[in-house]
């Protein structure tokens, strides 16, 4: 949903000081003040749910001129690789417990600094009003700072205040998960359940409150709260002389350094066994672009050197969109031709062997400056990965004059930035969406990919 906003009218509410928000969201930009979910029919009644600059959970609600609650949380939640479950419920009736709010499970109101606490019997802003296009949900009232991230099943219940159990529910390993059909009751008049399957914001809970796209555009995704895909990290990413450009919800990196020093990126999710397969698609070349792998060791915040990914202190293995070459064990040697602006790098990582495959449109490097090979005929550009050691996807560039580079991965979503892969390649594990055939016996690094 990133830069993306969805809005609907209002109607006449089943209860004005009762309701239950949930929702769960994967976070792709830190730093910055983002609107997460507003109602509002005026500036003296709304209701609101945002974060502030500093990664902290704000909450806002105000009704006929007054403000009824107002909260800031104590944590951060700056964690891009998690997808994080959030119910934020009211029942201002109530003699206690008024306000709840739940972040995975866990009561977490007494981790809030409360400024003002919802009195007994208010009516509520989040509950006010019925007006055009009132409800808003990654933005706020002017379309304007928009959340950036990825947000998923979606529920409002007008008239009850619910538990975090309706929604999720603790695993055998300890792990919070979802419930993708909760059981509520009665979603009320102004009650809705979107986002349930895929990118639809078509009403599943009956009572046709459906939603429209106000702006941006609103993309399917294979990532989700019961299937995490690997992304690029910002907590492990740098640019010697300011922050790396990474968007799109973490899959696009642009805009390299400058100079003789690289900007540095890694995966989310990294591995010591099986075997994963990725893409990612060049669109403004940069004078040099190293995609490939390091060892989880390799701290990239406030790196600021030219070794790149061949550079020794990462055990990084890769290949260069520039020329085709090999990088890795501190040099860099002819392996594949180069790549032109569209083109696709394909990456295939076998921890159980030890090696790591390139290719290009379909086709596998042949060891010789040629992508001409089916995946079963092809060279690996390197043998000799660390047995037992876990390896994360990676990637330095380095621009050079108005070249600074642009690529978008494609780890199993399906798409490389908005735009879907032509036409979905096999793969037999059934973990993903790619352009071309995934090699057989590899997979998407995701948690599900993971636990094959």
């Amino acid at each position: 949903m990133a830069n993306t906003y969805l809005q609907r009218s209002t109607t006449t509410r089943t209860n004005d000081r009762k309701f239950t928000y949930s929702c769960w969201f994967k976070r792709s930009k830190i730093g910055t003040g983002q609107y997460f979910v507003i109602n509002l029919e005026s500036g003296n009644d709304r209701g609101y749910i945002s974060f502030d600059t500093a990664d902290k959970i704000f909450i806002y609600d105000k009704a006929g001129g007054t403000e009824r609650f107002v909260a800031t949380s104590n944590f951060v939640l700056r964690d891009t690789s998690a997808w994080y479950h959030l119910v934020y419920s009211v029942d201002s009736t109530a003699s206690s417990n008024r306000t709840k709010i739940y972040i995975n499970g866990v009561d977490r109101y007494s981790d809030f600094t409360v400024t003002t606490a919802m009195s007994q019997n208010v009516e509520v802003g989040f509950q006010k009003g019925v007006v055009s296009n009132g409800f808003k949900i990654g933005s706020q009232e002017a379309g304007s700072t928009t959340f950036s991230g990825l947000i998923s099943h979606i529920n409002f219940v007008d008239g009850l205040q619910l538990d975090a159990s309706t929604f999720g529910s603790t695993d055998a390993n300890g792990v919070w998960t979802i419930k993708t059909s909760p059981t509520v009751s009665e979603y009320g008049n102004n009650g809705f359940f979107i986002l349930k399957d895929g990118n639809s914001v078509t009403d599943q809970s009956g009572k046709g409150n459906n939603f429209t796209v106000g702006g941006g555009t609103l993309t399917k995704t294979e990532d989700c709260p019961s299937n995490v895909f690997c992304v690029l990290n910002r907590l492990n990413s740098d640019q010697p002389t300011g922050s790396v450009n990474i968007s799109n919800g973490n899959l696009t990196f642009a805009d390299g350094e400058n100079g003789s020093n690289y900007s540095y990126a890694s995966g989310t999710l990294g591995a010591n066994s099986g075997k994963f397969y990725w893409e990612t698609k060049v669109t403004d070349l940069a004078e040099i672009d190293q995609v490939g792998v390091v060892l989880a060791s390799s701290n990239f915040m406030g790196a600021a050197n030219s070794t790149g990914l061949q550079g020794t202190a990462y055990g990084g293995k890769g290949c260069q969109f520039s020329n085709g070459y090999k990088v890795g064990d501190g040099s860099g040697g002819a392996y594949m031709g180069g790549f032109s602006v569209n083109d696709i790098m394909m990456i295939a990582l076998d921890l159980d062997n030890n090696k790591i495959t390139f290719g290009r449109n379909g086709q596998w490097a042949d060891g010789s400056g040629n992508a001409n090979q089916t995946y079963a005929n092809s060279t690996p550009a390197y043998t000799n990965l660390t047995a037992g050691e876990f390896y994360f996807p990676a990637q330095a560039k380095r621009a050079y004059g108005a070249n600074y580079g642009t690529n978008h991965y494609n780890f199993g979503n399906g798409y490389f930035q908005t735009t879907a892969v032509s036409s979905a390649g096999t793969n037999a594990s059934g973990i993903g969406i790619f352009e071309y055939d995934v090699p057989t016996g590899y997979t998407a690094l995701s948690t599900k990919g993971l636990n094959l």
